[in-house]
């Protein structure tokens, strides 16, 4: 049994900051940076969203949630601080305020075929999919009806969730979002993407109706008019290395040309590694990656959404 799939885990997400924007203009002035539809986001639900840079490349995606006096906003900790600095460039006379809560809020995750009997049996219900429920310092947002992420600021809702729960690596629960298809842009990935390749539009991180952001331009014309030659796919690979984001993967039909790059990886409970890659649409259809070099470990496709979603 790999608990992660089977049953229920608990993992520190402290690798995660948490960031909360509020202000009279907080709503607008998201609506006009990121990739998703900020101002049709009602109060106790959740999207995903992304930033891009005035090229179109993805320079982050996150978990947006709103409460009634704001927004909470979780990201990879290793990115933050660079986030935070250049999101507030942006603010300039607009009444928002920009603040890193990391140290306010434990970060926890939930993941597994009974994640949600295990919020249920701890806070009294589990909420659904990209919504949230508050209660006595705890905030709980249902990713999916298998992953739920839960922000407190009571002492004792680790422990709480642990009798329900296995405890788990960080490592587990970034298994279970490769999963579920859900990309994480990390230092090394950042402007590597328009979000098309990283399938941000598949899992309804962007919105195609709003008006103007960074990069929205470009983002749009590969939509619209077509060009995208790279898109995302999970995948699995036996090797005695760890993959790390940024990684390249190679096939025949392009040569000594890497075909593509590593988005994320954990250790598959089979054992060898459970990926995200993303990588030319020829070669995903064709097979024959591999990690590294053209000698390098063949990367086994699991899953190739975009192009299911086109038969």
């Amino acid at each position: 049994m790999f608990p992660a799939r089977d049953g229920a885990i608990v993992a520190d997400l402290s690798h995660n900051a948490l960031v909360s924007i509020s202000g009279d203009d907080a709503t607008a002035f998201l609506h006009g940076q990121f990739t998703n539809d900020v101002e049709a986001l009602e109060a106790g639900a959740a999207q995903w969203n992304g930033w891009c840079s005035a090229k179109g490349r993805l320079l982050a995606t996150f978990l947006l949630a709103r409460r009634a006096d704001g927004y909470l906003l979780m990201l990879p900790a290793e990115i933050a601080p660079a986030f935070v600095k250049r999101l507030g460039m942006f603010v300039l006379r607009s009444k928002v305020k920009i603040v890193d809560a990391s140290a306010e809020w434990t970060r926890l995750g939930v993941a597994g075929e009974k994640a949600g009997a295990a919020i249920a049996a701890a806070f009294g219900s589990a909420p659904q999919p990209m919504r949230m429920q508050q209660r006595d310092g705890v905030v709980c947002v249902a990713l999916d009806a298998r992953r739920f992420v839960v922000l407190s600021q009571a002492a004792d809702v680790r422990e709480k969730l642990g009798t329900h729960a296995t405890p788990a690596t960080a490592d587990e629960w970034e298994w279970a979002g490769i999963q579920a298809g859900i990309p994480t842009i990390l230092a090394a990935t950042q402007e590597a993407f328009v979000p098309q390749m990283a399938n941000f539009d598949l899992v309804g991180g962007v919105s195609f109706r709003k008006g103007c952001y960074p990069g929205q331009e470009i983002v749009a014309r590969t939509q619209y008019r077509g060009g995208l030659k790279r898109r995302m796919a999970r995948a699995h690979v036996e090797s005695p290395a760890e993959p790390k984001p940024g990684d390249t993967v190679y096939s025949a039909t392009f040569g000594e040309q890497a075909a593509g790059t590593i988005v994320q990886a954990a250790r598959a409970p089979e054992g060898g590694f459970d990926l995200l890659v993303v990588a030319q649409i020829e070669s995903l259809q064709s097979g024959g990656l591999h990690l590294g070099s053209l000698e390098g470990p063949a990367l086994e496709l699991r899953d190739v959404p975009a192009l299911a979603a086109a038969q």
